[in-house]
């Protein structure tokens, strides 16, 4: 018993301890109050780190006591020095396995500079240089934050290597590769079809031309997701219709100019969202190809990135459930099955799979179309003596009357776009015309097209952290953004109505299908391509009822808004300089664009557009009234945009408040050189037929 000796005790080892095969993860303040470290943007260092390298197991952190690393009872510690992670002293700590061991960090609310390990941050920082131990009292707003290690949770936002079943560059067998990338393109359809059957009837198309466009829309999104895999980021993104395209395109819609035509409408709103869309892509081009955009990289981060993409998601509220109203027993039904489907039976498994929380939309939408058109066949919607056909301006009967609402948006048989849809049809450039250029409406679309760019680079950087070895470099994400702009510019020759970008789903679909192959993504566009080809396709998504598009929009969007507010995990979200920053950018976003969107409108005014087109009609009565109609258009349309007044609130605020690196969640990008030295980085980003070695000396865009 020569142990029982204290004096004969051994001296305490190297930190940290060898790994415990028998260790059980240590007791923290993190678990006692169930803080979930992911919500503050808390992840494994080597899933979101700049390339560094790893620090050396001796090198001891100058405010740790070794003592609190060991099995046995920690001495008492001075009065002055912090108790580390919140454990009291004299409390049994068991040692820390390699796997489960916690980078602890300590920070003020306030930004103060304190001690830090080794370790980068849970964002990528670079390690600090080790600072001199300071003294210092405890503060009431003093966070410890523990770095948990890779562990899998209900949403999947955690390290990657400990879940995710397929990576970036893994090539699975065919049949794996066809279901993946079925399922992936399907729990992402909702974004895919929504908006053309919002922005169609809008301008005044038919069955027919929602149709045609749903056809082009799919088939522009297979080509640009094939492009931006082979010749973009590379990473598993799928490119589509945006929803930040929407509000300019329905305020493009209701410009004044607009409201008085005769004949086709849609066709020639189309050309003029095709000019403004072919102009503001080429800018999108410019901006990335040109280097610029690894400049604006600078005044991008967390903070910025999370207000202005919740905006979008929360603008679109005077359109969601007024939409529903109009059929509430089918509308009500629509949504509460998708929150079902995705929140109380998420974690129920079929062979693997979470078929509820993956194929929520589709699955609510089918079981929902299939109750509304029993209740249609069984005459519930059908009076006596009353047609749907026939206008309401021309019903006799105040009977009919009072029931053509319902008739009009309950029924599922009012459409004939399946019946009249082709079985093939192929989507060509220029199919509605030749698209007409305005200079103010491209100026509206130009801005838009920057806040798509920092749409884009929360989702590069969010799923790079989930299937890829490392982030992308500066490079690599101009490289992404102007082929972004390229792929809106082909929306525009074909005639999409609106951009292509990187659709924010994208991160949550990978967390969830666990699938980041960009193989699978590859052949899920090479199968959506096809489907785009067969017209009946189009004419069955066209079929669907008004009142359930409403009601999937209701829910799209809040997991819009939700995706965007999740970017705060990767800053510090407790910190009160980003609180404060984010509920002013929210706040005005919401306050500013509704004071002018009401200016000039008095309660008596007689508005030719529905209620919830309303808010898009601001450039007949906004604030702004000089001599120069084009810019009172731009400045009226800009500043009622809620992503707008987000974006310019938030980075401004963001960029002159004083904070720290890691209190703001700066992003960090892999070094170029650095990334040049790593085969699985060069691997996971270069171009593929050695392309990038023509375009080695544009540094600005490769690797």
């Amino acid at each position: 018993m020569a142990n029982s000796d204290p004096t004969k005790r051994p001296r305490p080892g190297p930190w940290p301890p060898a790994p415990d095969s028998t260790a059980m993860p240590p007791p923290s303040w993190a678990k006692k109050t169930g803080f979930r470290p992911k919500f503050s943007g808390e992840t494994n260092a080597s899933d979101s780190g700049q390339i560094v390298v790893p620090p050396k197991p001796k090198e001891l952190d100058s405010n740790v006591d070794l003592e609190l690393g060991r099995v046995r009872p920690a001495p008492v510690a001075p009065a002055a020095a912090p108790v580390p992670n919140g454990v009291p002293e004299g409390e049994k700590v068991p040692a820390p396995s390699e796997k489960t061991q916690t980078v602890k960090k300590r920070r003020t609310s306030d930004g103060a500079p304190v001690p830090k390990s080794s370790a980068p941050g849970a964002n990528g920082q670079a390690p600090a240089a080790p600072a001199e131990p300071q003294p210092r009292r405890p503060a009431r707003s003093e966070e410890a934050v523990d770095v948990l290690p890779q562990t899998v949770d209900d949403d999947g936002f955690v390290a990657r290597h400990s879940h995710m079943k397929y990576e970036l560059r893994d090539t699975p067998g065919l049949v794996p590769i066809g279901l993946y990338g079925f399922q992936h393109f399907v729990s992402i359809l909702g974004s895919l079809i929504l908006i053309p059957l919002v922005i169609v009837p809008a301008m005044g198309g038919d069955h027919e031309d929602t149709a045609m466009v749903v056809s082009t829309v799919l088939f522009v999104s297979g080509v640009t997701t094939l492009l931006h895999t082979s010749f973009g980021t590379r990473l598993p993104l799928i490119q589509g219709p945006s929803f930040v395209y929407l509000a300019p395109a329905l305020a493009i819609i209701n410009s004044p100019e607009f409201q008085g035509l005769n004949g086709n409408n849609f066709k020639h709103i189309m050309k003029e969202l095709q000019g403004a869309v072919i102009i503001a892509s080429a800018f999108q081009a410019i901006l990335g190809y040109s280097g610029l955009m690894s400049v604006l990289l600078r005044l991008i981060n967390p903070v910025v990135v999370s207000p202005t993409i919740a905006a979008v998601g929360l603008s679109f509220y005077s359109y969601g459930f007024p939409r529903v109203g109009t059929c509430l027993e089918i509308g009500a039904v629509q949504i509460l099955l998708v929150i079902i489907f995705s929140l109380y039976l998420r974690k129920i498994s079929v062979m693997g799979h979470r078929i509820f929380l993956i194929y929520a939309v589709p699955l609510g939408l089918a079981i929902t179309w299939a109750a509304a058109f029993l209740l249609t066949e069984t005459g519930v919607y059908s009076y006596k003596g009353c047609d749907i056909n026939v206008p309401a301006s021309n019903m006799i009967s105040n009977h009919c009357r009072k029931h053509v609402s319902r008739m009009k948006h309950c029924r599922v048989d009012t459409s004939h776009a399946l019946k009249s849809s082709p079985w093939f049809r192929f989507p060509y450039p220029l199919q509605w015309g030749t698209p007409v250029f305005h200079w103010k409406m491209a100026i509206v679309m130009c801005v838009v097209s920057v806040i798509t760019s920092v749409d884009s680079v929360g989702s590069y950087h969010a799923s790079s952290l989930l299937v890829a070895s490392r982030p992308p470099t500066p490079g690599v994400l101009s490289r992404g953004i102007g082929l972004e702009g390229i792929s809106s510019v082909l929306a525009g020759l074909w005639g999409t109505g609106i951009g292509s970008t990187t659709l924010t789903e994208n991160v949550h679909t990978i967390a969830v299908t666990k699938m980041g192959s960009r193989r699978a993504v590859e052949f899920g566009a090479c199968v959506l391509i096809a489907i785009s080809l067969v017209g009946k396709v189009g004419g069955f998504i066209a079929s669907i009822p008004e009142v359930m598009v409403a009601a999937l929009l209701c829910f799209m969007w809040a997991m819009l808004a939700a995706l965007g507010l999740s970017n705060l995990r990767y800053s510090e979200a407790g910190s009160s300089r980003n609180i404060i920053i984010v509920g002013l950018s929210l706040f005005f976003s919401l306050s500013i664009p509704a004071y002018f969107q009401q200016y000039g409108i008095s309660p008596n005014t007689n508005l030719s557009v529905p209620s919830y087109f309303q808010p898009y009609i601001v450039a007949s009565h906004g604030p702004f009234r000089s001599k120069y109609g084009g810019v009172n258009y731009v400045m009226n349309t800009l500043l009622s945009f809620h992503m707008v007044i987000a974006f310019l609130v938030a980075v401004v605020l963001d960029n002159t408040v004083p904070g720290s690196r890691q209190e703001r969640g700066v992003y960090v990008w892999s070094e170029p050189e650095a990334a040049r030295r790593e085969p699985a980085v060069a691997k996971d980003y270069e171009l593929p037929f050695r392309v990038g070695r023509v375009f080695r000396w544009v540094k600005w865009v490769g690797i």
